[in-house]
């Protein structure tokens, strides 16, 4: 689908997509090719053009990435189950939000996994601090 970068007023190119999610060229075109990101609206040029909700998309795919450590696979697999739910509009904003519970209900379940797994680590790595520091006879903060 081609438009018209004069007169759509939410339309970015790929650069600004990369400037303003900190994400590389590569790494939007690599999204794409895997599903993660639906294919975007190209100028008559060919050039790929970004809207706010890929934008917002892309934030969240960071957001799963690097704040909670799911993979990418994991990360497709949640939106594609997402897109499949029934989306709203948002009164206020025209943002379109997901209202079937299941998808938010699935996240959390990650989520507190992700949690559980982190806790275990940390107990872990605590453990073995506080062993260290008995055998040194130091003091742990712990």
């Amino acid at each position: 689908m081609y438009r018209d970068l004069s007169t759509d007023k939410n339309s970015y190119s790929i650069e600004d997509v990369a400037r303003i999610t900190g994400l590389t060229k590569r790494t939007l075109r690599y999204y794409e090719e895997v599903g993660l990101l639906p294919p975007t609206d190209r100028t008559e040029s060919n050039y790929r053009l970004y809207s706010s909700h890929d934008i917002t998309r892309l934030e969240q795919i960071k957001k799963l990435r690097d704040l909670l450590g799911f993979s990418l696979a994991e990360i497709r697999e949640l939106l594609q189950e997402a897109d499949g739910q029934v989306r709203t509009a948002h009164p206020s904003n025209g943002e379109t939000h997901i209202c079937n519970d299941a998808a938010y209900y699935r996240v959390i379940r990650l989520i507190e996994q992700r949690i559980s797994e982190l806790e275990h680590m940390r107990s872990t790595l605590l453990t073995r601090l506080k062993s260290q520091e008995y055998l040194q006879g130091g003091n742990t903060p712990y």
